[in-house]
């Protein structure tokens, strides 16, 4: 079974791409993070004709998640139960199903933009409560995993630059706690593999020639529990999606499942 979350920065601008891939890849479930759409506006018809049901939570230009699946959805829970709001808005950030023989969430944590910024409280308030959504399923006996835009860099070896990052958000000790207690729940981090270079980063900004330079991040994550990382054959950074005209800015990380 083939597992894959992959952040593609609106879903209509890279359908073309994201149809081509799902059918090169091989891909049984996709988590999907910035769909930038409403779920008026998302390609549901154009995904089932590919074999895909889809469920999704979005709700406009910003945010949107998504699951598809060509091996069963079913038990869809929409948003992050006791999650916060930010300006008095539910953000649809979450959503979660059960998909053949496992259980999945499918997450797009709020950046945080500044340490000093509002965002960034709601960011681990975001985190937080997502640890305490998450215990029960967690701890249970069917393989279960979170997967998706974690905007966390776990290590300052998932940055490639630590030194730029200093008392920026995505690399400070607070959200990394975070990460850690969301592990504190019983859940794993399944690492990928790079296909090329060294580290298997996940995120390249456009500006400056960045994805040339490998000048990137590794915050796109997989968290498992003990029957999911159980199974795990493999985990890879999909580095060639990234590539050419009209690539998102983030590559698929793929995870394969002897499930």
């Amino acid at each position: 079974m083939r597992i894959a979350t992959y952040n593609v920065n609106s879903i209509t601008a890279r359908l073309p791409r994201l149809l081509a891939w799902l059918e090169s890849s091989g891909t049984d479930v996709l988590c999907i993070q910035e769909t930038k759409c409403t779920a008026e506006q998302f390609p549901a018809e154009a995904l089932r004709e590919a074999g895909y049901e889809s469920a999704v939570n979005a709700t406009g230009r910003w945010n949107g998640v998504a699951l598809l699946s060509r091996v069963g959805l079913t038990d869809v829970v929409t948003g992050l139960p006791g999650g916060p709001e930010y300006d008095g808005v539910e953000e649809p950030r979450a959503i979660s199903a059960t998909c053949g023989p496992v259980r999945l969430w499918s997450v797009y944590v709020p950046n945080g933009r500044e340490v000093e910024h509002p965002h960034y409280a709601y960011k681990l308030a975001w985190l937080e409560a997502l640890r305490k959504a998450v215990a029960a399923e967690a701890a249970g006996t069917l393989p279960f995993a979170v997967l998706g835009d974690f905007n966390v860099a776990p290590t300052d070896e998932d940055v490639w630059d630590p030194a730029l990052f200093a008392g920026a958000t995505h690399v400070t000790p607070a959200e990394r706690a975070a990460l850690s207690a969301l592990e504190g729940e019983g859940l794993g981090e399944v690492l990928p593999r790079p296909l090329k270079y060294d580290r298997a980063y996940t995120f390249w900004d456009y500006r400056e020639l960045r994805f040339p330079k490998n000048k990137g991040m590794r915050i796109d994550l997989t968290y498992g529990n003990a029957p999911f990382t159980a199974a795990v054959k493999d985990s890879y950074v999909d580095r060639e999606e990234r590539k050419g005209k009209g690539a998102s800015d983030h590559a698929p990380v793929v995870v394969d499942l002897d499930l």
